[in-house]
């Protein structure tokens, strides 16, 4: 029996075909990646990723987020530009758009065919209400790599709009026409108000071709919030359905699901750099204020020196992206200094130096 927590219906099949083309371009990216990581893992004086904001309005407004606004216009492109090409000249591998809402950005194509130019590997992370078929073939032909949409329920509800009814119909349109790679995350924690839907989405992820992954929500300020009894249930559901994808590399999730601090060193405005807006380097998108160097002035020297230092924040971390980048690194160069961030309340940290 249909109730209103079911999956909606497909319009259409719309199963994801892997075409000779598509195999040709995912082996080719496939194999980018791959020298990115092996050169990441030769050196250690580059960024591996980097996320960067064009566009800091968004058309939604989920509670749990402090990554937007409704007001802000796009950042003028020849500055996105300059900023790409800043984060070419420090050697950055992945550069991922976020947001906000990035493709909000009336230049996004530009960006994109920018971020290529460089040699990097392009992502971008968006809440999918705007991808209709002719978008689609245009982010195709500017060379993006990689897509990631979270869907965090399947009906919306006063937390989140970002539901499987809504943007069921935009990912058969992915499965269609996206030659890139579609990463769909679910979630579990924070505000959601029925875990189950989290293995829902999953499934139908799958069933469309794409990958699939699951997070914990973090609080305001990118904290640990441990699982409940029934969040855990489908989170070890939902893993065991996703052990083929990088899913696999989130071992550290499961600290947190237990609600245990997770020893590891952050790599972040290191090997992970989190440039807003205002073209400001930070740690991520919930430790705003430090370093706060502009991207045209972060050298190797910065890159160096946060490789070096130790963050009191990373224990309580939630935020993937920073753990699984740190992840190259964990095996090698003890953290000298520390520093505590300036979190949400934007307090200026306090340098430590470890003896």
């Amino acid at each position: 029996m249909q109730t209103e927590n079911a999956a909606p219906k497909p319009l259409t099949p719309a199963i994801r075909k892997m075409t000779a083309r598509r195999r040709l371009l995912a082996a080719a990216r496939r194999f980018r990646e791959l020298t990115s990581i092996g050169s990441a893992l030769a050196s250690t004086s580059h960024p591996y990723m980097a996320q960067i904001v064009p566009m800091r309005r968004c058309n939604l407004a989920c509670t749990y987020c402090n990554e937007y606004d409704d007001s802000s216009k796009p950042v003028p492109i020849d500055e996105m530009l300059r900023r790409i090409d800043h984060l070419g000249r420090l050697g950055t591998a992945v550069i991922t758009i976020s947001g906000g809402e990035p493709t909000l950005h009336p230049e996004l194509d530009d960006i994109i065919r920018r971020i290529r130019k460089t040699g990097a590997i392009a992502g971008m992370i968006t809440n999918g209400y705007f991808l209709m078929p002719d978008r689609i073939e245009r982010l195709n032909k500017a060379g993006l790599d990689h897509m990631q949409i979270s869907i965090d329920n399947v009906m919306p509800d006063e937390v989140s709009k970002k539901s499987l009814k809504v943007l069921d119909k935009k990912l058969q349109f992915l499965a269609e026409h996206a030659d890139f790679h579609v990463n769909i995350n679910s979630v579990v924690g924070g505000g959601t108000a029925s875990p189950e839907d989290a293995l829902i989405v999953s499934k139908r992820a799958l069933e469309l071709g794409f990958s699939s992954t699951i997070g914990i929500i973090h609080d305001g300020s990118g904290q640990l919030k441990p699982l409940g009894e029934r969040e855990r249930k489908v989170w070890d559901e939902v893993r065991s359905l996703t052990r083929r994808s990088y899913s696999r590399f989130n071992h550290f999730q499961e600290a947190i699901a237990n609600g245990l601090p997770n020893d590891w060193r952050c790599r972040a405005g290191s090997r992970y750099l989190y440039v807003c807006e205002n073209g400001l380097v930070h740690y991520c998108s919930q430790q705003r204020g430090f370093p706060g160097v502009p991207i045209a002035e972060y050298t190797r020297a910065d890159v160096k020196r946060e490789f070096l230092t130790e963050k009191s924040c990373a224990p309580n971390c939630t935020i993937s992206c920073v753990h699984q980048v740190s992840y190259i690194d964990h095996w090698r160069a003890p953290q000298t200094s520390q520093v505590t961030p300036p979190g949400a309340n934007h307090e200026q940290p306090e340098l430590v130096q470890i003896r």
